[in-house]
């Protein structure tokens, strides 16, 4: 049992049957990131990537998983975010702020598939609530000729 002060990220297309401790799996294509617990425990973490779940942002070399891992199942109860590869340990949340947490993703995920708004899971910046961060083209008639 060894407890991570980093992960490796690794890209891949389909996720291992057996995650190696202190790498951090993600599969685009299936939209999902996995890996084993930060604590050592190895409960096996699996994060869902879209919006009204977890996003994956890639700098070029790191990844940046946000919002934070709240193991609440496990009994180890680990809460830790991953932020450029490195595991940063957050506070521990009472079962109230689980079960508040937990209405707000359903409302979540119930938003998001009501009014399809979808968009990738993996961005280099997080955009803000959906509805805010659609624009419109600037002068569309303005084009260089070709």
């Amino acid at each position: 049992m060894t407890i991570a002060a980093s992960f490796t990220h690794r890209f891949v297309e389909y996720l291992p049957n057996v995650l190696e401790e202190g790498i951090l799996y993600v599969s685009i294509r299936f939209r999902t990131a996995s890996h084993l617990c930060a604590c050592g425990c190895e409960y096996k973490v699996v994060t869902p990537l879209s919006p009204a779940r977890w996003l994956i942002t890639y700098n070029g070399a790191s990844v940046t998983l946000s919002p934070s891992i709240g193991n609440w199942q496990a009994a180890c109860r680990s809460h830790y975010l991953i932020i450029r590869d490195k595991v940063h340990w957050a506070k521990d949340w009472s079962e109230e702020q689980v079960e508040w947490a937990s209405r707000r993703d359903a409302r979540e995920l119930l938003w998001q598939g009501s009014t399809g708004a979808g968009g990738s899971a993996v961005q280099k910046k997080r955009a803000g609530h959906p509805s805010k961060s659609r624009r419109k083209p600037l002068m569309p008639w303005r084009r260089r000729p070709d």
